[in-house]
């Protein structure tokens, strides 16, 4: 069991007036079921996916829901919409009852939930563990946060970074979660230690398989999943890059407008991220094409049968998806792009926050120059907010101070 750092969040959440109802929503195996039953132990525990018993709670009354079933936990809620239904009717006429509604699919739970429930619940997305999660030994532990969590907390604040990773002194565990996230993600039926390597590998093809099967088939009812497997493949291969549409339809054999669809599925599924191109800016010199990112690694080897080394490109999604985590994980309210302009200059990922912009480069290298930081030249001036401060992330375990806003540092002592 690993420590989540939406726990506090959540229990906050639960302890007022807005969190009568509670919506998690996420990809499988994310660890939605775990953490509800952990941080709601009175709550009854009912799931959806129980053919025996699902149709007689379709049948209970609100006035029954609210006797027999005050505070509940209803798992797998898409697949009967119709219940959705019944906690709106029970949330509307008394006070005292609470839920906590789970699902894995964001594209039919939360469709229903802005619905019929918009104004009368606050939602939770949960994704795979981060690296301070993986760290942590035991559901009841506290989550140390990472220094980028720190910074990100209080930008204006100057960051202070050791000369080295080297002298860190929690370097090994850091190393360790780091080495691990690289090679089999972060979903957390993968940290029982009592796995062998050959097992999480088999876990991460089932994994692939059962989202096909099931999550797939429930967006779109496919009939035939071979297109979409295409595609997803396609897709994988390009991860961490500009995508057009136009292309990966020509490489799978449809339509723009279905490849179009795919991607989205594929998105609000909880498997990739979308990043934006920002163009805010009136230059006709910015790209507008999206980059996507897998969220996990492990998931991306899968799909695309690898194990061992990762691309430049993979590498930066890993570490694009563990920016992302954690910032969900602090509830920060910040706004992810990519930049890129017309002849090869690029900012792999762009962070609005309030108060101004934070800039990463990623580079999968053990050995940073200053060269590796060229990109951030001049980016305030392309900007429309001030530029707080961009960071180069590799695998160099030398920090360096490439200008007072500019910082290099290793991946694992920054997100560790």
């Amino acid at each position: 069991m690993k420590a989540r750092h939406l726990s506090s969040y959540i229990s906050n959440i639960a302890a007022g007036k807005t969190g009568r109802i509670i919506v998690f929503t996420g990809a499988r195996q994310t660890g939605k079921t775990t953490l509800a039953r952990h941080l709601f132990p009175d709550y009854e525990y009912i799931t959806i996916e129980d053919p025996v018993t699902v149709g007689a709670f379709l049948k209970l009354t609100a006035a029954q829901w609210q006797k027999m079933y005050p505070q509940a936990i209803l798992d797998e809620v898409q697949k009967e919409p119709v219940l959705i239904e019944s906690i709106k009717a029970v949330y509307d006429q008394w006070q005292e009852p609470r839920y906590v509604l789970l699902g894995s699919s964001q594209l039919l739970l939360l469709s229903k939930v802005r619905e019929s429930l918009a104004g009368r619940c606050v939602i939770v997305e949960m994704y795979p563990l981060t690296l301070p999660e993986l760290k942590t030994n035991g559901l009841e532990k506290k989550v140390k946060p990472s220094l980028f969590q720190r910074f990100i907390a209080d930008p204006e604040h100057t960051i202070n970074v050791i000369p080295s990773f080297l002298l860190d002194k929690e370097m090994p565990e850091k190393q360790e979660a780091w080495n691990y996230y690289m090679k089999f993600g972060g979903y957390p039926a993968l940290t029982d230690t009592t796995l062998t390597d050959e097992e999480r590998y088999i876990w991460l093809q089932q994994y692939v398989r059962t989202y096909l099967e099931r999550d797939v088939r429930d967006l779109a009812l496919f009939r035939d999943l071979e297109p979409f497997v295409k595609l997803q493949r396609v897709l994988a291969t390009q991860t961490g890059r500009v995508i057009n549409a136009s292309s990966l339809a020509n490489h799978t054999g449809v339509s723009v407008k279905t490849a179009q669809r795919y991607i989205h599925y594929l998105e609000v599924s909880y498997q990739t991220l979308t990043l934006p191109a920002w163009s805010r800016n009136k230059t006709k010199r910015l790209m507008k094409a999206p980059k996507v990112h897998y969220l996990d690694n492990g998931v991306l080897q899968a799909v695309l049968h690898k194990r061992g080394g990762i691309t430049g490109y993979e590498f930066e999604s890993l570490v694009v998806a563990e920016i992302y985590k954690q910032l969900n994980a602090l509830q920060i309210p910040a706004h992810v792009h990519h930049l890129r302009i017309q002849g090869g200059r690029e900012i792999d990922l762009l962070l609005e926050l309030g108060e101004g912009y934070v800039a990463f480069e990623i580079k999968m290298t053990d050995k940073v120059t200053k060269n590796d930081a060229r990109h951030f030249t001049g980016l305030e001036e392309i900007l429309d907010k001030p530029l707080i401060h961009s960071f180069v992330l590799s695998n160099d375990p030398e920090t360096k101070h490439v200008s007072p806003k500019v910082t290099a540092v290793h991946c694992a002592l920054f997100l560790g």
